[in-house]
């Protein structure tokens, strides 16, 4: 499993309370594109609609500028591919206060592309301290056993 696109500040802003796997409906050019690299997952969310889950505020760049097609919208809505039982699932969790449900990372997985759907909730500052305050302590002591092993 590759990591393609990872929204970074995720971990940081938001509290992860369950995650899912989705399939993502693209185009050619678009696959190309995230395999390049060429997108970004800031400010992106999910939201369930008719039975259906979708991904909004996505960017993928075109992969060859000038062999896209004009009509080509790199925000465009995509469809995620996930059962029905996960997008009830989803529903009923878009519906709570307080939850958000956010794209994590894009991955490889045996040649198809997947998409890492997180439920989250959003943090406050003094959570992000904390979260700040223990990375700091975890990288110390890797530190201290490094050079004493």
């Amino acid at each position: 499993m590759k990591s393609l696109i990872e929204n970074k500040k995720a971990r940081l802003e938001y509290e992860i309370l369950e995650s899912y796997e989705a399939g993502l409906q693209l185009l050619g050019l678009e696959v190309k594109s995230l395999r390049a690299g060429k997108a970004s997952l800031a400010g992106s969310r999910v939201v369930v609609r008719g039975g259906e889950a979708f991904l909004l505020g996505v960017t993928i760049s075109p992969y060859q500028v000038g062999n896209t097609a004009k009509s080509y919208d790199p925000e465009r809505t995509r469809r995620l591919l996930m059962s029905k039982k996960e997008i009830a699932e989803l529903a009923v969790k878009e519906g709570q206060k307080g939850l958000t449900i956010i794209p994590i990372m894009v991955y490889n997985k045996n040649k198809k592309l997947k998409v890492q759907v997180a439920v989250v909730r959003h943090k406050g500052k003094h959570d992000k301290r904390d979260t700040l305050k223990g990375r700091d302590a975890a990288r110390e002591i890797e530190r201290t056993l490094k050079t004493e092993y």
